[in-house]
């Protein structure tokens, strides 16, 4: 986690689809407000749809501060769409099916061989991503501001550990 993108730093613009096969990127909205990116490792991940549900629930705070929130997953854009379906999300869910945005940050891990074998065992990661890689995402988060910067980084290679929206909208009001 060294590598990865750490408070004061610029956060990297991109452009992916979203779960309907429109392009977002982050530059557009950062135009808005400041910018909630966090990602998941996909909507097969009970620890992920969790957080998705208490992130969606706190959505009407985020907007109140002027808030986007974006979610990233390596999932292809139909499983992504049932994620969003599945969990009644109101904001945006991106496939970075290749992992390079997540890559560009620093946060993308190797699944060892063993645990490699474990999924495999339960479902096919290879179908839910498109590819091969047995690259996931760390479940990070940021809070990036209208100028790029990160303002807050949650940052943990326990995948059970996530961002507290409480903690988010605090740094959103420090920030407005």
């Amino acid at each position: 986690m060294q590598q990865a993108r750490q408070e004061g730093d610029t956060a990297v613009d991109f452009t992916l689809p979203n779960a309907r096969g429109q392009s977002m990127s982050l530059k557009e909205y950062l135009q808005e407000g400041p910018v909630v990116l966090t990602w998941y490792r996909g909507g097969w991940c009970p620890y992920c749809n969790i957080t998705l549900r208490a992130l969606q629930q706190a959505l009407p705070e985020f907007k109140a501060k002027g808030a986007n929130l974006l979610a990233l997953t390596p999932e292809l854009p139909d499983k992504s769409l049932s994620t969003q379906e599945k969990n009644e999300l109101e904001f945006e869910v991106l496939t970075d099916q290749a992992n390079e945005v997540v890559r560009k940050y620093g946060l993308v891990f190797k699944l060892t061989p063993e645990v490699s074998e474990l999924y495999k065992k339960n479902f096919s990661l290879a179908e839910y991503n498109g590819n091969d890689s047995d690259e996931l995402p760390l479940a990070a988060t940021y809070v990036i501001d209208k100028q790029g910067i990160i303002r807050y980084a949650f940052l943990d290679a326990e995948y059970r550990h996530r961002a507290e929206p409480q903690e988010i909208i605090e740094v959103l009001k420090s920030i407005q």
